[in-house]
């Protein structure tokens, strides 16, 4: 496959490196490798198919269950990405060869700002190189964790939830400006994969990527799924909810205890995939019940939750409870919690109404009662807190 070097022009324009590339000939890295790229490179011809030999490789950027990713720069034109590398005796082990065809067949077609892009892919005798956008500002979920460690030494915390959910969320959040210039963002974000008639599934701040001016970027396509093209009368497709069925999910396997993975055999064609992270998964996943794009909304609004008081709603000790929480969409603010005793509020208000208003708007059980994407922008909380610029 071809990169596509002129919107990798765009976007390393952004970039403002400051240091020569360190030259590499396979995948030895040095923690200290930056590259610098000029301004305006030059715009060679793209080869017919790309090697290794083609990039330079500097440090790792991060690291997966199947392989790492790390920054690079394309030598012939100076662009800087991050190159994604998976052996293929791992994914063969794991039988997920069909989920990362998935995964390039659909990001590699969406366009749009607050979507990482994928720009090509090659391959060698052991390993898949996945050629994608770099978003140097990192995971929203570092974010989240710096604001969770500076409020836990504030009130003189270890930092941790203690198991209790919700009731022990500390002031972890980002702030309302923050929350919702992420919320709206990604509802964008969502809008145009919706519209493309594909369903994330897996909506998470570790998912979550910044770019260098700040924009929100969904990454990590992996248990993603195009629907039918007509699903749905609405914006969430909850009418007549259908999507593909024979993509073999039946073997997407997660070791992780946060990740949940089963299949459940249906004669619908709407999906009945028990996907993603626990925290996240909605109540028709939970049940057993299909599924259709209406789990990315209930996902936006656990995420509001988790960027405004850093934890997510229904976190209990044991997965169980939290699975019983989320089936009764037990939401609970910490800020609106009464002393029985006394009648009062255990702690001053923290986050605005306008706030719980939309969180309460997306986390309905019934999927086709969920707040329309549309509408979460033209949501007054949105509209008064969210920074267009970004």
């Amino acid at each position: 496959m071809r990169l596509q070097r002129e919107a990798l022009k765009h976007k390393l324009r952004e970039q403002q490196q400051q240091q020569p590339p360190r030259q590499t000939t396979g995948l030895s890295t040095s923690s200290s490798s930056t590259f610098h790229a000029a301004p305006t490179p030059p715009q060679p011809q793209p080869p017919t198919t790309w090697t290794l030999a083609d990039f330079d490789v500097g440090r790792p950027l991060g690291k997966g269950k199947f392989g790492s990713v790390y920054l690079a720069r394309e030598r012939a034109s100076g662009y800087v990405v991050a190159l994604k590398v998976l052996f293929k005796g791992q994914l063969r082990s794991a039988k997920v060869e069909h989920q990362l065809r998935r995964e390039v067949e659909i990001q590699s077609h969406l366009r749009h700002r607050n979507v990482l892009r994928l720009f090509g892919y090659f391959h060698d005798a052991e390993r898949v190189y996945l050629i994608l956008e770099y978003a140097a500002g990192g995971e929203l979920y570092r974010e989240l964790q710096k604001k969770a460690a500076l409020a836990a030494a504030a009130h003189g915390t270890g930092g941790g939830s203690g198991g209790s959910g919700a009731t022990s969320a500390g002031g972890g959040g980002l702030g309302e400006a923050r929350a919702a210039s992420c919320v709206r963002q990604l509802a964008e974000a969502l809008r145009h994969c919706h519209s493309k008639h594909v369903i994330h599934r897996d909506i998470k701040p570790e998912n979550l990527l910044v770019g260098r001016d700040g924009a929100l970027k969904i990454a990590d396509f992996g248990w993603s799924v195009h629907s039918r093209a007509g699903e749905g009368n609405n914006e969430n497709g909850n009418s007549n909810g259908n999507s593909n069925s024979g993509d073999g999910d039946n073997s997407l396997h997660s070791n992780s205890s946060n990740n949940t993975t089963s299949t459940i055999t249906t004669s619908s064609s709407r999906r009945k995939t028990l996907c993603g992270t626990l925290d996240y998964l909605p109540p028709e996943m939970v049940a057993g019940e299909a599924h259709d794009r209406g789990v990315d909304v209930w996902s936006l609004g656990v995420l509001a939750f988790e960027l405004l008081y850093g934890v997510p709603p229904f976190e209990a000790a044991g997965h169980s409870e939290t699975y019983r929480r989320i089936l009764k969409v037990d939401l609970r603010f910490p800020d609106d919690e009464v002393d029985p005793s006394t009648g009062h509020t255990l702690r001053p208000a923290t986050v605005s109404a306008e706030a719980k208003d939309l969180i309460r708007r997306l986390l309905a059980r019934e999927p086709r009662k969920r707040l329309p994407l549309e509408s979460v922008l033209r949501h007054p909380w949105i509209l008064g807190n969210s920074s267009q610029r970004r």
